[in-house]
Formats: C-alpha cells, sequence, structure tokens
C-alpha cells in the first residue's frame, strides 16, 4: 500500500530493540519533515528532532526556551509522519512539574515519536552548550523522571534523561544526578557538555551497563569524537542536532550572495539538487499514480445520479 495513502508508521526493530543491538545508533538532527525524509532516504536508522533546529526553523530565534510543548510536539508529530524509522525528540524540560511531565509523555507518544529526553535546567532553558544554564534540585527532576516513565503507554517508548549539571555544578554533580535519574527508571542517560574527551570517558565508567548517548555538536563544548572509540565505551545513541541545519544555512546563504551579486543563480544552480530529483525525493511519482488510480475509478461514475 502507498506510503501516502495509508501513513507513514513506525517500523519494527523498535528503537528500543536497536538500543540493545550491536552498533551505535546514528540520529542525524532533523529540523522538520523535508529533513528527516532526506535522513531516512540516506538510510540512517533514526532521527533526531532538534530543539535547536525547531527553534530556528519555526521561530528563527535561538534555543533559549522560546517554544512551547505544543510547538515542539506539532514538529514532532509531522516528522513522524514523514518517515518510518524510529524518531528520537527533543522535550526540553517536559515544560513544568511532574505532571505537565505526564501530559509531555503522553504527547509525544501519540506524536508517534519512540524515545523523548527531558533535562534538568531551570527554565527559561538554553541549548546545552550555552553559557549561564541552570539546574533544578535533584530530588525534583528525579521526580519528574518518574512521572515520565509512570505516564508512558508502552514499554517501548524510550525516556532519556538529561543533565546539565556539568556547567553549574561540575562533572561530579552530573554524575551523581545521572545515577540517581537511573534509578528513578530512565532507559537511557544523556550527560550533556563533557569538556575533553577524558570527562566523555569518566561517563562512560561511571555506567558500563547502562545505554548512554553522545551529542555531536560541532562548536560546542564536548569535542568530535571517533565513532569507534564512542562504540568502545559504550555509547548506545549518537545524535548529530545541527549538522542538517548548518549545511542548510551555509548554503542558502550563498545562494542568495549569488542572487544579490549577479542577479541570478545560475553560476551555482550545476551543483544543486534538480526539480525532477528533488520531486522524486519527495514523493511525487506516488501522487501522481495515487491521482491516476482515484481519478481512474472516480470517471467510472461521471453522470451518475442516486436515483
Amino acid at each position: 500500500m502507498s506510503d501516502f495513502l495509508r501513513g507513514k508508521r513506525r517500523k519494527s526493530p523498535q528503537l528500543a530493540e536497536m538500543v540493545r543491538g550491536p552498533e551505535p545508533i546514528l540520529a542525524p538532527g532533523a529540523y522538520d519533515a523535508l529533513s528527516a525524509r532526506m535522513i531516512e532516504q540516506a538510510g540512517f536508522p533514526a532521527v533526531y528532532m532538534t530543539g535547536f533546529g525547531t527553534s530556528a526553523s519555526l521561530l528563527g530565534r535561538p534555543d533559549v526556551g522560546l517554544l512551547t510543548m505544543s510547538q515542539m510536539v506539532d514538529n514532532a508529530r509531522r516528522i513522524a509522519q514523514a518517515v518510518e524509522v524510529p524518531v528520537i525528540a527533543d522535550a526540553d524540560t517536559g515544560y513544568g512539574n511532574p505532571l505537565n511531565v505526564i501530559r509531555t509523555v503522553q504527547e509525544y507518544e501519540l506524536a508517534g515519536v519512540s524515545a523523548i529526553h527531558i533535562e534538568d535546567q531551570a527554565m527559561p532553558k538554553k541549548c546545552g552548550h550555552m553559557e549561564n544554564k541552570q539546574v533544578i534540585p535533584i530530588a525534583e527532576m528525579t521526580e519528574k523522571v518518574r512521572a515520565a516513565v509512570e505516564a508512558r503507554r508502552s514499554n517501548d517508548f524510550l525516556i532519556i534523561a538529561r543533565t546539565d549539571a556539568r556547567a553549574a555544578e561540575g562533572l561530579d554533580s552530573a554524575l551523581r544526578r545521572a545515577r540517581a535519574y537511573r534509578e528513578a527508571g530512565a532507559d537511557v542517560l544523556f550527560v550533556e557538555a563533557p569538556q575533553n574527551e577524558e570527562e566523555v570517558t569518566q561517563v562512560a565508567r561511571a555506567f558500563p551497563n547502562v545505554p548512554l548517548l553522545f551529542n555531536w555538536a560541532e562548536g560546542g563544548k564536548t569535542p568530535p569524537m571517533p565513532l569507534q572509540q564512542l562504540k568502545e565505551l559504550g555509547y548506545r545513541i549518537v545524535i548529530f542536532p545541527i549538522s542538517a541545519l548548518l549545511v542548510a544555512a551555509k548554503a542558502i546563504q550563498a545562494l542568495l550572495a549569488e542572487i544579490q551579486a549577479h542577479g541570478t543563480p545560475m553560476r551555482i544552480f550545476p551543483d544543486r539538487t534538480s526539480f525532477q530529483e528533488f520531486n522524486e525525493m519527495i514523493g511525487l511519482r506516488e501522487i501522481q499514480q495515487l491521482e491516476q488510480r482515484f481519478a481512474t475509478k472516480a470517471g467510472q461514475y461521471a453522470g451518475k445520479t442516486n436515483d
């Protein structure tokens, strides 16, 4: 059956099963449905919905807590509907206290994503690699994690607990918090923004049998590390939240500069995706086949009445 006709559905294996597999899950960041489709078509096993990219694409503003839960869920829903691979979504702080977190989990799960991460920042939250972050008390975040775990309908929906305490309180505090969040039921731990390879290693050594997420954020506080090294350390999910966004922004800037300077984009167009290729990528052929199929059947009823 046509993907467009039946709507996209998550395929097996579920993300929970993939996390237990032998290879780390590489999940590039999508900021809209188009970028999500491109990630899936490139062969990646999962898509990461980036909060940084969502804020940039929806508002044209930085990731400083300006988006509401409903806006984030709406984007997550569009992305999940556009692909069949699992979607991991940024859910910021859970948007309030444990009661708010319960609704957040319910809404994201209904949107069709496979996992969310919630963080222990105080509102208004910031991108994890920005300065001047603050964190809530550990007991408060622990209750939010417990609420998230109890609120989900399926155990295949993963709760990823993120701590931003490295910047505010130091690595030891971040590890202590992560341990408490794991004990509260978190499926995956996300210690945000370790500042060197030794700290990345310390996180892994502190949780040798726990699924860990590594955030590959270009230009951020964490240095880039080889995938094989991350695999050996035990990281199970590697997200690339802003890679596609940064490359797209640079390409658009170059295009606009060319038009501004020469009144036409034709000099750089040999490097572009063609009109036909782009339509193929977003499923025009499938739409045309459906259009022909249903138009043909509709023609059988032309001129008929309900007598």
